[in-house]
């Protein structure tokens, strides 16, 4: 019998699949609601220690390829974020709940970590790479291997959580960052946040997002992150979530491929709709069928075997 099941960290996820962060906003109901077409976790949208707003519309537009976002981390702060949680938890059966976060600031991760963890998700995502809030937060974190490794260290100190450590592809050797995130005692790495980009209206010379930059997302994206995922998975040991453009199930079994564990799918819902996530699981399961495979780890990092 053919199997999706997949194991992070002694969990079992019952598919590969995992909403990513911010796709469908935080209320517990709606996530309870897409957890039952088929996905193995979801993700909350990242919180930070308080209410944010964010940036002014238009915060999302669509282009050729896919998507460019600049909604700025809008949430409701943790306090609010930990009730939601504590609800979804009660609606969910067997889905695993994955729980993002952020801070402006170094102390700022270790307090909402803190203050996170009491709602007991299943894991932590320490989201170290929006990449829209520079001009308010400076340049992410996930940028620096050395702050990489002091963030996670310190978020480990505060919970007994399992971390999952988010990263970004806007550097010059992700698998340094990635490196220093497994060195920091990350338990795990989801790969890849945004890359930065821009649109301009040719007719009025102006810059199409308010905040001018904003994350491409889509399948324009999917081959950087294949490659990162890539790299990760030849310098570290902990497990990737990989994330970036995965629409249909051979998109998530390239990034199996490339040796990601689970597979984060976001904008796919943008292109066909909330019950994506069940058509891509029947597409991987017939795509394992044909090529005679059984299980996920049959699959994963076979690219590295060439």
């Amino acid at each position: 019998m053919v199997s999706l099941t997949t194991k992070i960290c002694g969990k079992i996820f019952k598919s590969p699949l995992i909403l990513t962060s911010g796709v469908l906003g935080t209320e517990a109901e709606l996530l309870a609601r897409v957890a039952r077409s088929g996905l193995g976790a979801v993700t909350t949208k990242s919180c930070g220690l308080v209410p944010r707003v964010g940036h002014e519309n238009p915060t999302v537009l669509a282009w050729e390829n896919g998507l460019i976002n600049a909604v700025g981390l809008t949430n409701p702060g943790v306090d609010q974020e930990i009730e939601e949680i504590k609800r979804l938890k009660k609606l969910l059966d067997g889905t695993i709940i994955i729980a993002s976060f952020f801070g402006a600031t170094k102390k700022e991760f270790i307090q909402v970590a803190g203050r996170l963890s009491l709602a007991c998700p299943d894991f932590l995502e320490v989201n170290l790479s929006c990449p829209n809030t520079e001009c308010e937060f400076g340049r992410a974190f996930a940028t620096d291997a050395k702050d990489t490794q002091e963030i996670t260290r310190s978020v480990k100190k505060v919970t007994k959580i399992p971390i999952i450590v988010k990263l970004s592809p806007n550097v010059t050797d992700i698998k340094i960052i990635a490196r220093a995130a497994e060195d920091g005692g990350a338990n795990a790495i989801s790969a890849i946040n945004t890359p930065t980009g821009m649109l301009i209206d040719v007719e009025s010379g102006k810059p199409m997002l308010t905040n001018k930059f904003g994350g491409i997302s889509g399948p324009a994206i999917r081959p950087i992150a294949i490659r990162c995922v890539y790299e990760i998975a030849s310098s570290v040991k902990i497990p990737i979530i990989g994330i970036g453009g995965v629409t249909y199930g051979r998109d998530a079994v390239e990034m199996i491929m490339a040796g990601a564990t689970a597979v984060g799918v976001g904008s796919a819902v943008y292109y066909r709709g909330i019950r994506v996530f069940g058509k891509i699981n029947q597409e991987i399961l017939r795509f394992m069928g044909a090529h005679h495979f059984k299980n996920l780890e049959e699959i994963r990092s076979s690219a590295h075997e060439n």
